[in-house]
Order: structure tokens, then C-alpha cells, then sequence
């Protein structure tokens, strides 16, 4: 078989089911993207914005994909002086209404860029940047900005920005262990202010004798079993809220009156899944549109992060589930997401202990995540995506909850990279392939963000393409 446009090298095509690459964009090759944000202008251009992962560049990628056949690097968005403010970073990224607010981290966390001591002497933003698309959304302009008043932390994480007046931040907070939600009203952009919070109870350090906290401490194991919140908090039309709160499990919120949200119902999902060397013991809580439904997700690993056979206990099961929220009070386990299915021809038996020669924490990472102002994105109730790590691409048919199916995936050819070309040539563990991120279009196009790699355009055929 003849190399496709894509590959990485001889044979190296990656595995593919139901789908076809349009087109692959490594970008400047200075570094790749994390979490990716649509947008459509007024006059029916399409834009990916992609916050940078990695490499020698922080800040916000910009490229334009109107011919997804034919996708255009715009520019490299750099959003504060890297020599002013050596560790802060841009992991996120939320676009909607003619903005694009981007989360500002600094300092802490795994690859803090600095020894913790040198921190202090350092300038850093933590919190939100707020940038205007409407009038050029190659060169978004900068209205605002708002601390979240815990320099050198990992400030704002994963967010939900649907449009209107309000933000929904999972954010360091000062008197807090881990980060809590907060609520940022930008009706006036140039001047953001928070309006209401939530917390885990056991969170609240001036409520045990003698708790400390240290807010620029690494987040190990130990801290990820607690509960904190990982987010995005996805609050529906109707304001009930939906927080994957790590340790914790899921929490349900009435957030109608933003100005003091409350919960009302909660699923654990430790111990049985979540292992101990994962991400975000739970990661996302999307709620499918137009259903009664909350996808959660237990966040693997990326299996660069261990040297191969270091790995000596077992490995609890990170995993996608469909949980019932008809009663929100009661939310309730219904269905577990299939295992990704192994292509025939794939060198490992399995994800789990791929490339390692022992068990790693496989498992999921990113979905697409339909917002109803957000018209530019597929809105379908009846489909999941899911970016599954070293497992690729996974896209699920959900519109029977209890027998959910996967009908198409795309594992992305290995990056081919020699360390000193890698944009993390510290990582002591293989380098196959591993998605991050993806993002469907409501032309049904299909974006894909790869760990050490550019980004992909799909599009669904076959059995998928429906």
C-alpha cells in the first residue's frame, strides 16, 4: 500500500476506520496545540484557534480552515512577553460571542518551568485574558484582563465560555486547596469581575486547625485523589451545572442564580476507576444536547511520562460513562463506553500496554464539546468524540445510551522525532502517537490536535458518515 499524504515516514500511516484525512497542519513547527476553539465570522469564514503545547512558543495559534482541504497557518499569537514573564502559559482557550478568552497559568504543576524557589521573583499572570475577533480574527485585540489572585499557580484550568455575561473557571483560589469554580462576569471586558463561586467542602483551608496549603506545589498522585475541580463546569440553558471535580467524582450544581450556586447531587467514581498514576481522576462532565445525559470521563495518561517498565502495581480502569441526570439530584451510572477497538494489524495486543511492557495508565482525554451558542459546532446528542490518547480518535454512536457503540477511529502516524526535535525532549517514555484534542465543525469536519505533532482535519465515511 502506498503511503498516504500524511505519513510520518515509510509505512507509517497510523490506523484508520471510517475516516479520511483532509488535510494535516504542522503549522510554524515551533509548537503544537492543546485545546482548540472554533469560530465563524459574519462573512461564513472559519478560524481554529489552538492554544500552544509545548516547543519554544506559549500563547494562542491561529490558522484558518474555510477549505479544510486546504487549511492556512495565519500567525503565532504571543500574549505576554516570554522574557518578561518566563513561566506563563496558555493551556486553554474558549470562543464565543467575538471573543476569545485564554486561561493564564504560571508556575506550578507538572513541567513547572523553574525550581519553585526562584519563583517568587518572577512576574506572572493568573487568571483570564479577554480578546476581541470581530473586527480581525487573524489579530484578535486585547480589552481585558482579570487575576484570579494566586500568583505563581496553575491560575485558570479547563473553562466553559458559552457566550452572555459570565465565564465558568475551574481556578486557584486563595483560603483553597486545589482549584474551585468560579464565576467572572465580562459583560464589560475591560474590567472583569467574579460574581460567585463553588467549593468541595473539605477545600476551605481556614476550616480545619492548623491546615496549611502551598498553591505552588506540583500536583503528585496524592493531591490528584482529592477533590478539586478539573472542569470545564458546563452550566446548561436551564442553570443546572455539571463539574468533573477530580477525586471527588461528578458534582451537580444549580447555578441559576450564578451569584450563589449549589449543589444538589453527586457520583463518585473512586475507587473503582481512576488509576493512580492518571490525570484528572474525573475529568469532563459534557452534558449531550437536547438529553437528560452526562458524559464523564476518568482521564488517562500519556505513557511518555514513564519509562518503559516502571510501572510495577496495578492500574485501576480510567474509562468513559454515560450517566443518567434526569432527577440532577440523582445522578445515576447507566453505561460504560466499549474498549477502543484494536486495529488488526496494530504491534501491541492492546492500549494498555503498548510500547511500556507493563500495564500504564491508559485511558481517555478530551471530548468534543458542543455549546448551544456556539452554532458553529456540530450539536448532535447522538454522538461522542473522544481523543483516547495513544488510542487516537474515537468516535461513539450514543443514541441508545445503554448500548453505546464505536463506529470510527483514527490513530495518527508516530511523530518520527529525534529527541532534540521533540517539543518535550524531556519525556523518558516511547513516543508513539497520542491525540489530545478534537473539535467537530457543523459542517462535520473534524479537527484533531496531536501531542508532538500539528493537527489533523477528518471527515466521516462509510458505516460513520451519517
Amino acid at each position: 500500500m502506498a503511503d498516504k499524504f500524511y505519513a510520518k515516514g515509510a509505512g507509517n500511516n497510523g490506523y484508520i476506520k471510517n475516516l479520511e484525512v483532509l488535510d494535516f497542519n504542522a503549522m510554524d513547527g515551533n509548537c503544537g496545540m492543546f485545546q482548540m476553539q472554533l469560530y465563524k465570522t459574519a462573512d461564513g469564514r472559519y478560524y481554529l484557534y489552538g492554544s500552544c503545547f509545548g516547543g519554544t512558543q506559549h500563547g494562542v495559534m491561529i490558522t484558518e480552515v474555510t477549505d479544510p482541504e486546504h487549511t492556512r497557518f495565519v500567525r503565532h499569537l504571543q500574549l505576554v512577553d516570554p522574557v518578561e514573564y518566563p513561566t506563563t502559559t496558555t493551556p486553554k482557550i474558549q470562543v464565543a460571542d467575538d471573543l476569545l478568552i485564554c486561561a493564564m497559568s504560571a508556575g506550578s504543576g507538572p513541567g513547572a518551568l523553574v525550581e519553585q524557589s526562584e519563583l517568587m521573583n518572577m512576574k506572572c499572570e493568573v487568571g483570564i485574558r479577554i480578546y476581541s475577533l470581530k473586527e480581525d480574527p487573524e489579530n484578535p485585540k486585547f480589552l481585558g484582563y482579570w487575576d484570579c489572585g494566586v500568583p505563581h499557580s496553575i491560575g485558570v484550568h479547563r473553562f466553559m465560555y458559552n457566550g452572555g455575561p459570565y465565564v465558568y473557571l475551574s481556578c486557584e483560589a486563595e483560603r483553597f486547596e486545589g482549584m474551585i469554580m468560579r464565576i467572572v462576569d465580562i459583560s464589560d471586558p475591560t474590567n472583569p469581575k467574579e460574581v460567585g463561586n463553588w467549593w468541595s467542602p473539605e477545600q476551605f483551608v481556614d476550616g480545619y486547625p492548623g491546615r496549611t496549603v502551598d498553591h505552588h506545589a506540583a500536583h503528585v498522585p496524592s493531591f490528584m485523589d482529592k477533590g478539586w475541580m478539573h472542569g470545564p463546569p458546563f452550566r446548561r440553558d436551564d442553570g443546572i451545572m455539571f463539574c468533573g471535580y477530580c477525586g471527588d467524582g461528578l458534582y451537580v450544581l444549580d447555578a441559576t442564580d450564578v451569584t450563589r450556586p449549589k449543589c444538589i447531587g453527586n457520583l463518585k467514581f473512586m475507587p473503582a476507576f481512576s488509576s493512580h498514576l492518571a490525570g484528572a481522576r474525573t475529568h469532563t462532565a459534557l452534558p449531550l444536547p437536547g438529553r437528560d445525559l452526562v458524559v464523564v470521563t476518568n482521564e488517562g495518561e500519556r505513557f511518555q511520562f514513564f519509562p518503559p517498565g516502571s510501572i510495577k502495581e496495578a492500574q485501576a480502569l480510567n474509562n468513559i460513562h454515560m450517566v443518567d441526570v434526569r432527577d440532577p439530584a440523582n445522578p445515576t451510572l447507566v453505561a460504560e463506553f466499549p474498549y477502543p477497538e484494536v486495529p488488526e494489524d496494530f504491534p501491541y495486543p492492546n492500549f494498555n500496554v503498548m510500547n511500556l511492557g507493563c500495564q500504564g495508565p491508559f485511558g481517555p482525554h478530551n471530548l468534543h464539546e458542543p455549546m448551544s451558542n456556539k452554532p458553529w459546532l456540530e450539536q448532535r446528542g447522538d454522538r461522542v468524540y473522544c481523543c483516547y490518547f495513544a488510542a487516537g480518535l474515537r468516535i461513539y454512536d450514543v443514541s441508545d445510551q445503554y448500548y453505546i457503540k464505536e463506529i470510527a477511529y483514527f490513530i495518527p502516524p508516530n511523530p518520527n522525532k529525534k529527541p532534540e526535535e521533540s517539543f518535550f525532549p524531556g519525556f523518558p517514555g516511547p513516543r508513539n502517537a497520542v491525540t489530545e484534542d478534537c473539535c467537530v465543525d457543523d459542517r462535520g469536519y473534524i479537527y484533531v490536535t496531536c501531542l508532538d505533532d500539528g493537527f489533523y482535519v477528518l471527515k466521516r465515511t462509510g458505516e460513520a458518515d451519517n
